[in-house]
């Protein structure tokens, strides 16, 4: 059974792209994204065998996608997109295969069938976050190691990388940045601000559900409701 994730802005190209997909019975699509960053995240828990990526999607485009995740192993990647002129480009990312809007059932027929002869398997590597980023400034290029960071905090186009007394400016929104982060040691705790759990002493329940963040050094930061439940509950004893 080949795998396959669609990922589209567009409703109703998510939904053609799927029923012609079920006209093939060794094709299973095991799941939709509609932003860049819902694609990077369905990819790492649940990798596929072909990746269906629109070029132009909210948060993160298609290529933005392949440069967080980096080498796709074992998964193909089939760009689908209305314009002719990012398909230089894609074979440049080593996609498999360029599908133009609105795709027909003659050419996505081609697509798996060169698919099949390439015999995919199933992708067993685990998911790869940073352990070091690259921080460029205007005299010193350096690495910064992940585990040295406390928090990271949004600055307009930037994030600012609190590491003990010292701050990194790199240029990347907050998603972006995140989601090169290993969530076992870093949670987004609000809009603006990834923390790395390591650091934190102590929780203390606040307002409205919400929790004031204590981190080892002193520092008190918020840590808003809509974020204490997608990750406090990961760490809850089962």
């Amino acid at each position: 059974m080949i795998r396959a994730i669609i990922a589209d802005d567009e409703p109703p190209a998510r939904r053609k792209l799927a029923r012609l997909l079920s006209g093939h019975p060794d094709v299973s699509v095991t799941g939709e994204a509609s932003t860049g960053i819902e694609t990077v995240t369905l990819l790492r828990k649940c990798p596929p065998d072909v990746l269906f990526l629109d070029v132009q999607m909210p948060g993160l485009d298609g290529f933005q996608v392949l440069e967080v995740l980096g080498e796709l192993a074992a998964t193909a990647v089939v760009f689908v997109t209305a314009f002719d002129e990012y398909a230089l480009r894609a074979f440049e990312v080593q996609a498999m295969d360029y599908l133009l809007k609105p795709a027909t059932e003659e050419r996505l027929a081609k697509v798996l069938d060169r698919l099949r002869s390439r015999s995919v398997q199933p992708v067993a590597e685990p998911p790869k976050y940073w352990k070091r980023v690259l921080v460029r400034g205007p005299r010193v290029t350096q690495f910064v190691d992940v585990s040295s960071i406390d928090w990271v905090e949004a600055d307009r186009n930037y994030v600012v990388l609190h590491c003990g007394p010292a701050e990194h400016l790199v240029r990347a929104t907050i998603e972006s940045f995140a989601v090169g982060l290993d969530p076992a040691d870093f949670a987004r705790i609000n809009r603006s601000t990834a923390v790395n759990l390591n650091r934190v002493r102590e929780l203390q329940p606040w307002t409205h559900g919400e929790y004031r963040v204590i981190l080892e050094n002193g520092r008190e930061l918020s840590w808003s409701r809509r974020y204490v439940s997608t990750t406090l509950d990961r760490f809850l004893p089962r």
